[in-house]
Parts: structure tokens; C-alpha cells; sequence
């Protein structure tokens, strides 16, 4: 199966986001080569671009401490791991603490780095980090892979709580559906919403299925679309029955 996910909605949207680009930055510091930890330093600049929305931090915080109290009244209920809840608890009680010690804007410790906003300048022009233009880039490229890779890690950890507060929100969500099974008929599909509200959407098929899915959303109904997968010309509608899992997440509020 093949899993797309469609956010409803903006705070969600940000969250897989980052998600995406927290998990990109760890794959390619991991990696050795100098051209990876140049991808490793642009994703760090996409992150700090997303991450600034003012109200991340206020939303995080809050969105965590609506999932805290949602989940402490389960406790004493037989069809509930104890065990398990005082885990989860305890992860966003950690989460939230260290979310609230980001003191000032997101990413100020990189805003104040006048040799990383060089570079963040130039790789927003295409060739721009060439070696004739950012010599001292091209320097520290030529170091050893430890020394870029404690570099690129410590530029990053301020940035960590919100990583770990979005993969426990996420993972909330994401646990909150039921999966339910459905056919488009003739590659289209629509479900009235009858006054449920999701905050995801997941939308899953075969991958021996020549075709993707385009999603439109209200509070009234889900309109889905299952175009060709053809990368070179116009979407045109998949014009066969297409069978597939939909799972409607949301966060207890």
C-alpha cells in the first residue's frame, strides 16, 4: 500500500511540514560526503523559513496540553494500559517543558550567525553557493565529515523540542482514525461529512495502482479524485475503479 497524507488544516499542514524536514536534516547528517551536509544545512534553512510562524510555539504548547488533559481522564479505565497512558503523559509533560525553555524566536541563535546567513542568502539563487562565491563555505566543506557533522548538530539542537513536540501530536492524530474501506467508482469518490471534523486525512491504496489521489475537503463533504500517475503529461482522471482505505484522524479537544 501507498499512504497519502492530506492535512485539513493549517496547524496540521505546518506540523508535517517540519516533520518532513526534521526527518530529511537527520538522514543526510548522518551521511559523510560534503554534499550531504550541504543538503543538511538547506533543509536547516527550510526549517528555520517554516518555523517562524510567531504562533508555533503557542500552538505546540497548547495543543499538547489539550491532548494532556484529554488523556488523564482515561485513567481507572479497565480497556486502557495504565502503564502505557503514564508513558505518553510523561513524554508530553517533557515535551511541553522543554518546548517552554525556547526562550525568544525561533531560531535566533541561526538569525545571529552572520557566516550561516551568508550562505542561507546565496543558496536562494541557483549556483549560488559555488566555491568562487562562499570560499569560506567551500572551506569548511573540505573539513573533516565529524567536525561539519557536530556543526551542523549543534546549529540544529536548539531547534529539537519542536521536533519531538510535533512527532507526539502527530502520532496522536495519526493513532486517533479508523480505518475505513471504500471503492471510487470510475475514479471518483465523495463522502458527505455529516458534522465530523478531521484534521487528517489518509488516504491509502495498492502501489500496483497507476493512479494517485487529489483530495478536496470541507466541513461538508470529501471530494477524491484518482488522477493517472503520469509524470510527464496533463492529470487526467484514472477512469477505473479504484479500492482503497481512507482514515479520518483527529485530535481529542
Amino acid at each position: 500500500m501507498i499512504s497519502y497524507e492530506f492535512p485539513l488544516n493549517e496547524k496540521v499542514r505546518t506540523m508535517l511540514r517540519l516533520e518532513d524536514l526534521f526527518e530529511r536534516i537527520a538522514h543526510f547528517i548522518a551521511a559523510d560526503l560534503s554534499v550531504d551536509h550541504h543538503a543538511a544545512l538547506t533543509t536547516l534553512f527550510e526549517i528555520l523559513e517554516v518555523a517562524s510562524r510567531a504562533d508555533l510555539k503557542s500552538e505546540l504548547l497548547q495543543e499538547l496540553e489539550r491532548q494532556k488533559r484529554a488523556l488523564s481522564n482515561l485513567h481507572n479505565n479497565p480497556a486502557i494500559s495504565e502503564q502505557a497512558l503514564d508513558e505518553i503523559l510523561a513524554e508530553i509533560e517533557t515535551a511541553s517543558i522543554d518546548v517552554l525553555a525556547m526562550t525568544g524566536k525561533i531560531g535566533q541563535h541561526l538569525r545571529e550567525n552572520e557566516w550561516l546567513m551568508g550562505i542561507k542568502q546565496r543558496a536562494g539563487m541557483p549556483g549560488g553557493t559555488c566555491e568562487f562565491d562562499l570560499p569560506s563555505y567551500h572551506y569548511w566543506q573540505e573539513q573533516p565529515a565529524s567536525l561539519r557533522r557536530e556543526n551542523l548538530r549543534q546549529w540544529l539542537a536548539p531547534l529539537l523540542p519542536l521536533s519531538v513536540a510535533i512527532g507526539i501530536v502527530l502520532r496522536l492524530l495519526r493513532e486517533s482514525g479508523k480505518v475505513l474501506s471504500f471503492t471510487a467508482r470510475l475514479g471518483a469518490f465523495q463522502q458527505m461529512q455529516g458534522g465530523r471534523v478531521a484534521q487528517l486525512l489518509r488516504v491509502s491504496l495498492s502501489r500496483h495502482l497507476v493512479c494517485l489521489p487529489e483530495v478536496s475537503a470541507n466541513k461538508y463533504a470529501i471530494n477524491i479524485r484518482f488522477v493517472d500517475a503520469n509524470y510527464a503529461a496533463k492529470s487526467t482522471v484514472f477512469e477505473f475503479d479504484v479500492p482503497f482505505e481512507m482514515t479520518f484522524c483527529s485530535l481529542s479537544l
